[in-house]
């Protein structure tokens, strides 16, 4: 075993990167779990770790306040490394199999109310900063995306016609969630204002006022201002409106498993767009469940 630890941690999350095709943010996360491993392993080789190494680290990292949940994922992350190192290094074990992490209370972020969400999204479209977050706002509401997926789009990805958005996830999956008509509308609205700002080459949906791709961390910060603005005393960010959409639609539907699709939950197979459910099924349970879609009207009410 001649390759050094560090050697060993780039050449997997190359692997992880271009075979994989895992996020940037993901791969950040790998790296800096397996910086941690490499930190604790000392003078013990990593071909020579047993279990019981493990269980010590694992211990020292909840002894410093390491959360379960995140020791959770620092087990993963080195799971997974030890597994590569097997399959195409010629290790013998995996010193992590069988180690748990220490259980953590699970504390999902807390939901908006219907009213809230709608003082929210409320905006005056009289700007430039309102046109562009209102369609942000809406986008995520709408359609549950991530925010890491929401600054990847490109107004090719927006089905106007049938109130689509395809959505390029996590692993490089797609999805294609239907889109409400507050969202529709708000996209339309933005993109005649993209017009005139966005620079030469430039594909994405979403600008800054130079006209170029907004961050996720700028629309973040955005958000939290506009909750602000709205005079909502909650720390509202990103995934709390995706939160709130996966809640409102499951509440008012009772589906589970079209919400876990809308979603693209790792749970869920989507290599390929709904061969576990067909669209019709997802675009009916979203127009009678969602706050803010298209509600379809019957003859003479």
């Amino acid at each position: 075993m001649s390759a050094t630890p560090s050697s060993l941690a780039s050449i997997y999350i190359a692997h992880l990167t271009n075979e994989r095709r895992l996020s940037p943010l993901t791969c950040k996360c790998y790296a800096s779990d397996l910086t941690v491993l490499f930190k604790h392993q000392q003078e013990t080789p990593l071909d020579q770790l047993q279990s019981q190494h493990i269980r010590h680290f694992i211990a020292k990292l909840h002894g410093s306040g390491l959360s379960g949940r995140s020791l959770a994922r620092v087990l993963s992350s080195w799971r997974g490394f030890f597994n590569y190192l097997i399959r195409l290094h010629g290790y013998a074990q995996n010193p992590c199999i069988g180690i748990h992490a220490p259980k953590s209370p699970r504390n999902l972020p807390n939901a908006l109310s219907p009213d809230e969400t709608t003082q929210l999204l409320t905006f005056s479209k009289d700007s430039f900063i309102n046109l562009r977050d209102s369609a942000l706002f809406e986008l995520i509401y709408s359609s549950g995306v991530r925010l890491a997926e929401l600054t990847k789009l490109e107004p090719m990805h927006i089905n106007f016609q049938d109130g689509t958005l395809r959505i390029n996830g996590k692993g490089n999956k797609t999805r294609i969630v239907p889109v409400g008509r507050k969202a529709i509308e708000a996209l339309q609205a933005w993109l005649e204002q993209r017009k005139i700002i966005i620079k030469p080459d430039e594909k994405a949906l979403f600008l800054t006022h130079y006209g170029k791709r907004i961050s996720a961390r700028t629309i973040s910060h955005r958000l939290k201002i506009r909750t602000t603005l709205q005079a909502i005393n909650r720390n509202v960010h990103p995934h709390v409106l995706r939160h709130s959409f996966a809640s409102h639609l499951l509440q008012s539907s009772g589906d589970l498993r079209a919400v876990q699709e809308m979603l693209g939950h790792a749970n869920i197979s989507t290599t390929q767009v709904y061969t576990h459910l067909d669209f019709q099924h997802l675009a009916k349970v979203y127009d009678t469940a969602h706050p803010r879609a298209k509600r379809k009207i019957e003859p003479g009410k």
